[in-house]
């Protein structure tokens, strides 16, 4: 069994309906200098990250340990795609 709705138009003050071209405005959530924290931190955790892989890998431990590397190496994504987004 099927069942269909139907739905009247609309009209509303809908922004998104509006014949205007939408704008694009960033701005900034963070300060130039908190950006370079969070990109110095992410940069630091990514080589944490690599040193620690390196070790793993030389040291031939059990490859399942590598998944908590998963940790820091988001760590790293974060801070660098803040710094990236000011955000």
């Amino acid at each position: 069994m099927i069942y269909l709705a139907y739905f009247s138009e609309l009209k509303r003050n809908d922004p998104s309906t509006d014949k205007e071209p939408a704008r694009e405005v960033c701005i900034a959530n963070i300060s130039p200098l908190e950006r370079q924290k969070r990109l110095r931190f992410g940069i630091s955790q990514f080589v944490f990250t690599i040193l620690i892989l390196i070790a793993l890998i030389l040291l031939h431990v059990n490859p399942l340990w590598r998944l908590l590397l998963l940790f820091p190496c988001w760590a790293a994504a974060v801070g660098y795609f803040q710094a990236r987004d000011k955000t």
